[in-house]
Formats: structure tokens, sequence, C-alpha cells
């Protein structure tokens, strides 16, 4: 039984379980089934990227205090954040990587940088 390629239907030979004939189709191949997944999460990796350069700019020494609006015009998304950090107290801080705000009211938020990944950072970096 001949068997053909997954990607451009060439004539295979070698393996009994090879399913494209080089690595050029089978690449191919797996970009085209990943594509929509990947473009998705390209995306939604830049708005978070994004994200994360608003609230560092916005926060030169760790801890800042301006209005949503402020935020807002730079560009910021508040749907994406990558986790949510809840204080004992019951108050919740939204992250983007190492840098979150937290809404105090009249539309106003608190931007921090967390201290933890400061750390970490220095100790990949050594």
């Amino acid at each position: 039984m001949e068997r053909f390629c997954v990607d451009c239907g060439e004539s295979l030979n070698g393996r009994a379980d090879k399913k494209f004939c080089s690595d050029q189709c089978r690449n191919s191949h797996n970009n085209r089934l990943n594509s929509d997944d990947n473009n998705f999460m390209r995306n939604v990796n830049n708005i978070l990227r994004k994200n994360r350069r608003i609230l560092a700019d916005l926060t030169p020494d760790g801890k800042s205090t301006l209005h949503k609006e402020k935020i807002s015009e730079l560009g910021f998304h508040f749907g994406y954040f990558t986790h949510t950090y809840t204080t004992r107290k019951g108050t919740t801080y939204y992250f983007c990587y190492e840098y979150g705000y937290l809404p105090i009211g009249n539309d106003f938020l608190t931007i921090v940088q967390r201290k933890r990944a400061q750390s970490l950072e220095r100790d990949a970096v050594a």
C-alpha cells in the first residue's frame, strides 16, 4: 500500500509510520493547524505585554496612584491580566506579570510592583 505526505501529497518512502516527506512539510502542516490558536494567543500576549509596559512606566518607584481615565488613554485593557491576588482583608489586586493595580474608588487606582517578582528576577540574573 502506497502512502502519501499529509501536507503535499508526495509518495513516502521509509518508516511505516512516516506522515511527512520533509521537515518543511511537517512544519507547514503543523503551522496551518495551529495558526488560529497562535493568532489568538499572540494577540492576547501582545495586550498583556502592553498592559505590563504601561503599568511599569507609570510606577517608577514601585507604587503610585492615578485616575483610571489616564491609564485608559494610554491604551490599557482592563479585561486582560495574568492573575489576581486577594489580601486577607478581601481586596483584590489585578496583575499583569509583576505589576498590578487595585481599584480604590472614585475611579482611582493604586499601581504596585510585586516585590517577590523583583527578587526572583535578581536570582535569575545572578
